[in-house]
């Protein structure tokens, strides 16, 4: 089974892949640039969800494209990666985080429009997404066992918060994050996890916490801390992810939840 990876800021790349070729894969949502190779002795197609040199900010990001370009690629599952802002001073800044559920109450992609696959009547597949938990339990425990192989600090479980950017947040907003439950935001994954569901892609999503949200501890966190920490991620989400991919079961993977579909 061929795995798909998405990566975000600071993460424009995998180290040592094999084989490795790049092409693009035109959707009705856009065209979009994968590579794909052995890496970790498995078959994996990447996509950068900012592109090389960071093109697209958060608001930017094609999400619907993204997710249809992994699909068309053969991927069986998707693995995701993002650095993220603690609401929770117990997640030490540096630990990885792999969620196991969402808060993305907006449903909406960056320009506004409601986050799906299904946008025109009639469509075929058209349908509901219904699910208990939205990340994949056998890709959380790939993600787990990597981080640990890895040597790097993981908390198991927490509540991953979508927010929209590119603005960070103000300390209102984090304390009413905070009140629902989330342990950690950033500004791209909630579409991902969406769209993922709708295409049966099975997906996981571990987070790197680079900073602490406005407003929880007495002293934000300084932007040279910030800055520093995306830097570091990026080796910490390779080596994670170089062992997480090797520990995926593809007859342990399967579609999250169902899908109450029309046709």
């Amino acid at each position: 089974m061929r795995v798909g990876i998405i990566t975000g800021s600071g993460t424009y790349a995998l180290p040592g892949f094999q084989d490795a070729s790049s092409r693009e894969i035109a959707t009705r949502f856009g065209t979009v640039r994968i590579t794909e190779g052995r890496w970790a002795g498995v078959e994996v197609v990447h996509v950068s969800r900012h592109e090389e040199g960071h093109l697209r900010l958060s608001s930017d990001v094609q999400h619907q494209a993204n997710i249809l370009a992994l699909k068309e690629a053969g991927v069986g599952c998707v693995l995701g990666a993002t650095v993220c802002g603690a609401l929770d001073q117990d997640v030490a800044l540096g630990t990885l985080i792999v969620f196991d559920d969402l808060h993305f109450l907006a449903n909406r992609l960056p320009d506004g429009s409601i986050c799906t696959l299904y946008t025109e009547p009639g469509e075929r597949g058209r349908g509901h997404w219904i699910f208990d938990r939205p990340f994949s339990a056998p890709l959380r425990t790939a993600l787990l066992q990597g981080a640990r192989a890895a040597g790097h600090p993981v908390r198991d479980g927490g509540c991953y918060g979508h927010v929209d950017g590119p603005r960070f947040n103000t300390r209102t907003e984090i304390r009413q994050l905070a009140q629902a439950g989330v342990t950690a935001v950033s500004q791209t994954a909630g579409p991902e996890t969406v769209l993922c569901g709708e295409a049966e892609l099975p997906y996981a999503l571990i987070g790197y916490a680079t900073d602490y949200a406005n407003g929880i501890p007495s002293e934000p966190t300084p932007v040279a801390t910030l800055v520093e920490l995306i830097g570091r991620s990026a080796a910490s989400f390779a080596h994670t992810l170089g062992e997480a991919v090797q520990r995926v079961a593809p007859d342990a993977v399967e579609p999250v939840g169902s899908h109450f579909r029309f046709d």
